[in-house]
């Protein structure tokens, strides 16, 4: 795909200053550790975390958030905590029995990255029923949670619809773009396209839009077919995509369609495969959101909230988000990169989440050599 170096330096100073804000935060979250607190009812070490995620499909989920925060709750005590872990694979009803299952284990907290933020409520009541603090990891579940630890997701979709709009360029104005959402029962869905809107609305011309259920490729990559045969193949000048997995569906959709060159097409998650088409071209962004402060701030705030550290956790839960059964509830919202072709080095290699040996497989040697990422 033909390079576009005069709009890429627009997403480079996103990406630049949005990684300084990461930094920022992650020196705040240990800088107020709270060490000297002895809150009345702290616990000892010896805690069990229950962590509840919600499919496999999502590459980051088995490889980084799982991993990072058993080995965060191992280092906060002294390898006494341990994390007990269950994945829905997409299914709301096998997350409530994991969740009940939790609950009768009496684990000392729950993390959990709901399948279905409503349909979670009644066992969130369970569990504080039971006196077990719950933390929504990742999207904000419903019910009397304790805590939110998420990216700014409203952000994440602003990052997204700028990077189109700084890919288009002069050319915006009379763009067709297709809209490619993720499941409306996934309470960032929302979030997602209300910040990708505030940058695409009176900027291009939204042609199409689709919910995607349960965020499945093969779901993305029917409704991408549909795009191309209401629109037309050579009318379609960028896809706003709301994650990777559906991203791929949408390149594999366009390339079977006849596409030569691909129009820019977004995404969310920095999955390898995802990181692999932005550096060939295939795929112009992807949202870079550290999953090593995500997951270990996690960690923390759970460790914290069990172990009765209130200043330590008053200090990671500096800001507030409403839900639709709870206001004001303690959150962390850790910033987003846009990373392009530009930025790699500075972002996924730099924080160790990928080697350039992973990224620059034999497919992708020449592409990697392209751009200097060897």
């Amino acid at each position: 795909m033909k390079a576009r170096n005069t709009r890429r330096a627009a997403v480079r100073h996103l990406s630049t200053g949005l990684a300084v804000s990461v930094s920022v935060l992650s020196l705040a979250a240990c800088g107020d550790g709270g060490s000297g607190d002895s809150a009345d009812g702290k616990k000892s070490n010896d805690i069990t975390v229950g962590l509840l995620l919600p499919d496999r499909d999502t590459a980051r989920f088995e490889r980084f958030d799982h991993p990072l925060i058993k080995q965060e709750v191992a280092s906060l005590t002294e390898n006494q905590g341990k994390v007990r872990y269950a994945n829905a694979e997409a299914s709301v009803a096998r997350q409530s029995e994991q969740f009940r299952q939790m609950i009768a284990d009496k684990v000392d907290v729950i993390l959990v990255d709901a399948v279905n933020s409503k349909a979670i409520a009644p066992d969130v009541k369970k569990a504080k029923a039971a006196g077990i603090p719950v933390v929504a990891y990742d999207r904000l579940a419903e019910g009397p949670i304790d805590a939110y630890v998420s990216h700014d997701n409203e952000l994440v979709g602003q990052v997204q619809g700028r990077a189109l709009i700084g890919e288009l360029g002069e050319k915006a104005e009379n763009s067709k773009v297709v809209m490619m959402n993720g499941d409306p029962a996934d309470p960032n869905t929302a979030r997602f396209k209300d910040g990708a809107l505030s940058e695409l609305q009176g900027q291009v011309d939204i042609v199409q839009q689709y919910d995607t259920k349960e965020w499945k490729p093969a779901i993305a990559k029917a409704n991408m077919a549909k795009a191309i045969k209401a629109v037309g193949l050579k009318n379609i000048a960028a896809v706003y995509s709301a994650n990777d997995g559906m991203a791929g569906a949408v390149i594999e959709a366009l390339e079977e369609a006849g596409a030569t060159e691909m129009p820019p097409v977004t995404g969310q998650d920095a999955n390898l495969d995802a990181v692999q088409r932005v550096v060939s071209g295939e795929q112009y962004m992807t949202v870079y959101k550290s999953f090593l402060l995500e997951a270990t701030n996690a960690a923390k705030i759970a460790v914290a909230k069990v172990q009765g550290r209130s200043i330590e956790f008053a200090a990671l839960t500096r800001e507030t988000v409403d839900s639709p059964t709870r206001k004001n509830i303690p959150a962390m919202l850790v910033p987003v990169v846009a990373l392009t072709r530009d930025n790699i080095k500075e972002t996924v290699i730099t924080d160790g989440v990928y080697t350039v040996k992973d990224i620059c497989t034999a497919e992708y040697r020449a592409d990697c050599a392209a751009i200097g990422l060897e």
